[in-house]
């Protein structure tokens, strides 16, 4: 990620602790990144329908009411593929490997450094990539297609289609990476990362998602597939 394309990139900010979203937000807001922040789980969500998905999302575990970090990540996870770190006072092997297992790219131990939590930010933003388009609560693509990942919808050519949680995670990586081939074994590990699952499963979530999204599901524009490799996304 290039030092002067920092500023494409959203960031949402996740604790309850104000002195904590204050270092946040002014260490990334230096580094270049927009940053919204948020006290509560039901804040973060609201704010996904309200302006999109971010980049990336720093999430606290704790939470003094309501839904905890860990729920506010299952969440937004079944439906998208946002990268996530996880700010914790916890540190204890067994919880941060569940934390890296079913949510994380990373986590940042309380108290932390700012200088390295953006380091960690920019290093996950790189492995993972960019997303080619802006992520607005609805996404356009192009004249016939947008998608509104936090409704788990598609407009296609002007009507409404609901996806399904794991439709619309598929569709995100696929979007996430637009114009390159996201290995099958890729997709699989984003979409089920607790599971053991054949390519046979993901060829029917491709199918299902063509069948909505495509004008002619059988020569699809969009989700194209490269023998023996994986899919791509394309609006050409």
């Amino acid at each position: 990620m290039a030092e002067t394309d920092v500023n494409t990139y959203r960031i949402l900010a996740l604790d309850d602790n104000y002195s904590i979203q204050r270092l946040v937000s002014a260490a990334l807001q230096k580094a270049g990144f927009e940053v919204s922040t948020v006290s509560s789980a039901e804040e973060g969500l609201e704010n996904i329908q309200r302006f999109g998905l971010p980049h990336l999302a720093l999430v606290d575990i704790h939470m003094p009411y309501g839904m905890n970090g860990l729920e506010f990540c299952e969440t937004i996870l079944t439906y998208s593929d946002i990268p996530i770190i996880m700010l914790t006072a916890v540190d204890d092997d067994e919880t941060i490997i569940q934390l890296i297992d079913q949510f994380a790219e990373d986590y940042i131990t309380k108290p932390f450094n700012p200088g390295e939590m953006v380091a960690r930010v920019r290093r996950v933003l790189r492995r993972i990539g960019d997303f080619a388009y802006a992520l607005n609560p609805e996404t356009i693509v192009d004249a016939h297609l947008v998608v509104n990942f936090p409704s788990q919808q598609v407009i296609v050519d002007g009507k409404e289609i609901q996806l399904t949680p794991t439709e619309a995670k598929l569709l995100y990586i696929l979007m996430r990476n637009a114009g390159q081939t996201v290995t099958s074994s890729f997709i699989l590990r984003r979409l089920w990362p607790m599971e053991s699952v054949h390519e046979d499963r993901l060829r029917v979530y491709i199918h299902r998602l063509r069948q909505k999204i495509e004008r002619q599901p059988n020569r699809p524009k969009y989700i194209t597939s490269r023998r023996g490799v994986g899919y791509s996304f394309s609006r050409d």
